[in-house]
């Protein structure tokens, strides 16, 4: 199996974190979102432990929301002693309403609007990531407005190509994230952060992207920004306690995928920021990270109920689900390979080539072509794995299809963390 909390029983079921899934999916329809809340409780402890041996100085790994938010999450990544990442005032709001310390989070995004910097400053969230000069100018006046001071951090973009897929690299020079540093407008960006009275510079944030595999990218990436901030702090006296490196450990997603030893990757990441300090003569760095998809991405698999199979000669086998791009537009948006169990024949040899297709009316409505299978029945219960991550984030009503249940698992004990959508709530704000 993919991951140690998948297994199958003596009734030839695929279990997870413990339960049966075609229990599960009895129990509470499909589709539905099964999350292992103990897996995510020791990823967060890994990031936590890892960072704070190896980083030092107060390091800490933030919860990156986008990834997965919803309330119980946050209140997962309090008790975890984890920071929260928040790209919107809808995350920060359902983590307000989930009782996280808001002072423990970092409000990110390239085009924050005057609502959005409002509501960061009222409500007194510890950090804004400023994303370029414009920014700068709003955070400052509304802090002035609200007789505030708003800690802060510049967002650099370091121009590093992570080899990631095109859609999640975020780094590299032209992006829409950012000031680069090679075409020297990120240091007129430092040059006019000096000029605000109201925000406290506090140090610099980047991000090279997702799913990366080897350490470096890091290296080079901590390189680039060690040199910038020892070349800031000699040409303009800005002095940085804060170095955010964002994420982008991979994960698994399928047999093919070999990622790395993140503990050993932190450790390394460390030293080699440690020594290029050292090098440029500058002050022991906080270094944070931002996991979003290694915290929750291995922790939940989706299961649905087969409709259908319909078999074309000499074309393909379809195998039509409950659900499809409305709870998975992975694989619609950039072809993520989702591994694909038959829940309820998870012993059966896994021989039966098929494309697994949704029910959405639209032709790029699938979850994974050309993936074996044990041969499906209708009424069969499909598992997708690690589907934690940029799931049901990203999931929609398109087809005015409702947006299924989340149920937590803890101890082999279930119970809903987020309700399935009704009828009554898809027409709930039409007029």
């Amino acid at each position: 199996m993919l991951y140690s909390n998948l297994s199958v029983n003596e009734n030839g079921h695929l279990t997870f974190a413990g339960v049966d899934t075609v229990e599960m999916a009895k129990k509470y329809g499909t589709p539905l979102f099964l999350v292992d809340e103990q897996r995510i409780r020791d990823n967060c402890r890994m990031y936590v432990n890892a960072m704070r041996e190896h980083f030092g100085n107060g390091s800490f790994p933030l919860y990156a929301s986008k990834a997965f938010s919803f309330k119980e999450i946050y209140r997962i990544a309090n008790d975890e002693n984890m920071g929260v990442d928040f790209v919107s005032i809808g995350e920060m709001y359902t983590a307000l309403k989930a009782g996280f310390p808001i002072e423990k989070g970092f409000f990110h995004g390239n085009n924050k609007t005057l609502e959005d910097i409002e509501f960061a400053v009222k409500n007194g969230v510890g950090y804004i990531v400023a994303d370029n000069p414009d920014e700068l100018y709003d955070i400052d006046a509304e802090c002035k407005k609200q007789g505030k001071k708003q800690k802060i951090l510049l967002r650099i973009t370091p121009g590093v190509d992570s080899h990631t897929f095109e859609k999640i690299n975020t780094g590299k020079v032209d992006s829409k994230f950012g000031m680069p540093i090679v075409t020297g407008q990120a240091e007129q960006f430092c040059i006019a952060m000096k000029q605000y009275e109201n925000i406290e510079f506090c140090g610099y944030h980047c991000h090279i992207g997702s799913q990366i595999f080897d350490c470096d990218p890091f290296y080079l990436t901590a390189d680039i920004m060690v040199d910038f901030i020892a070349d800031m702090n000699k040409k303009h006296g800005i002095e940085c306690k804060i170095l955010n490196l964002g994420s982008g450990f991979g994960i698994k997603y399928n047999q093919n995928d070999i990622v790395m030893d993140r503990v050993a990757g932190i450790k390394g990441i460390s030293q080699h920021i440690k020594d290029r300090c050292n090098q440029k003569n500058i002050p022991e760095l906080q270094i944070i990270m931002e996991p979003g998809r290694g915290i929750v991405g291995d922790a939940c698999i989706t299961l649905y109920t087969v409709g259908s199979v319909k078999e074309i000669p000499g074309y393909r086998n379809y195998v039509s689900i409950d659900g499809g791009m409305t709870d998975n537009p992975r694989y619609a948006l950039y072809g993520a390979e989702h591994e694909i169990i038959n829940a309820q024949r998870a012993s059966e040899i896994e021989d039966y080539v098929c494309t697994v297709a949704g029910r959405c009316c639209e032709s790029g409505d699938l979850i994974r072509e050309n993936v074996k299978i044990a041969k499906a029945q209708k009424g069969d219960i499909i598992a997708a794995l690690t589907t934690g991550a940029y799931n049901y984030s990203m999931a929609s009503n398109y087809n005015r299809i409702c947006r299924p249940a989340v149920v937590m698992i803890n101890d082999k004990k279930d119970r809903v963390v987020i309700r399935r959508e009704t009828l009554d709530d898809l027409i709930q704000r039409d007029v």
